[in-house]
């Protein structure tokens, strides 16, 4: 990361750069200062190329074009698979590719052991931007607070980050939001963020699981219903009650082993202020109970996709069976 802050700043830039993680925000955010910063507004100079179908060939061919009127060619590829397979071709052209072209890769997820990946390791500069922690995200989140002059106490940071997740887009259309509505306030308040900040479908998920354990089926019924309403697919709404006991199970076998909340956040990628609500929900699940949980929706996407069962009927038994 600092290697690729200083090029920016300096002009002084390598010839290959892999942005790569599971933030998005940080990834478009540096592939645009990287274009800005290598070839500004010089579209005649600039290709960009997305999705599994890219020509190999074709962008050698630009590669080996010289620019016109200009010293550099910019090449962005975005999300194309190559560092997880079928990029052998580039990774023999990269490592000596023409001198007056410059690739920039934007990737979600990469194997190490790829060649590709190898390749521009060594010949360039890998950057990846996984997931911030609490504390970066609400360093940023306070900046942009400042920016506008605004403030917040810190039971009302929690409550935001709770409601927006950690995903830095979605705090930042969240946040925009926020501003517009107390565009006349100084201080942002919990009540204000309870008003106009979006719900995630995590947030839901993770209340319903709540109301199941505490035997509380109308109000899992309830949210599940709302889910509906907001058109979320059944099945998706299965996937990620599934996703949910599978990290309780987790979360509960790691506590019994004698971690602590921030230990098991790294274990199993929940951030460490997000950890202690799964440990506290853990809790109140016997562990055989969860395991039972995450067979029984295994059970109950295999009856739906076998046509023994309704996907919306499948879900809401499943909800009531573990509700009762």
């Amino acid at each position: 990361m600092q290697r690729l802050i200083h090029d920016i700043k300096t002009g002084e830039f390598g010839r290959i750069y892999l942005l790569y993680g599971e933030e998005a925000y940080l990834r478009k955010q540096y592939r645009d200062k990287l274009k800005s910063a290598i070839i500004g507004d010089d579209n005649m100079n600039y290709h960009y190329y997305e999705g599994k179908n890219i020509s190999i060939g074709e962008v050698i061919d630009q590669a080996e074009t010289l620019p016109f009127f200009a010293q550099r060619r910019l090449i962005v590829i975005e999300n194309s698979g190559f560092f997880k397979g079928g990029g052998e071709e580039l990774a023999s052209y990269l490592s000596e590719p023409a001198q007056t072209s410059y690739f920039v890769f934007v990737e979600t997820q990469v194997d190490k052991r790829n060649r590709l990946y190898k390749t521009v390791s060594s010949k360039g500069c890998a950057v990846e931007f996984g997931i911030q922690d609490e504390a970066t995200l609400k360093k940023w989140i306070l900046g942009m607070l400042k920016k506008e002059n605004k403030k917040i106490s810190g039971h009302a940071l929690d409550f935001l980050l709770e409601k927006t997740g950690t995903d830095m887009e979605n705090i930042r259309r969240e946040t925009e939001k926020l501003f517009c509505y107390c565009l006349d306030k100084e201080i942002i308040s919990e009540k204000d963020i309870d008003e106009i900040c979006t719900r995630r479908i995590g947030n839901h998920i993770f209340d319903m699981v709540s109301a199941i354990a505490d035997k509380k089926q109308k109000q899992a019924l309830t949210l599940y219903y709302e889910l509906l309403a907001q058109k979320e697919p059944p099945m998706r709404i299965l996937f990620l009650i599934a996703r949910q006991f599978n990290l309780l199970l987790q979360v509960k076998e790691l506590r019994g082993k004698g971690y602590q909340n921030k230990v098991i956040g790294e274990k199993v990628g929940l951030p460490g202020f997000i950890a202690g609500k799964y440990v506290t929900q853990a809790s109140r699940f016997e562990t055989a109970r969860i395991r039972e949980a995450v067979e029984a929706c295994v059970e109950a996407e295999e009856a739906v996709k076998t046509g023994k069962m309704n996907d919306s009927i499948s879900v809401e038994m499943l909800i009531v069976r573990y509700s009762s």
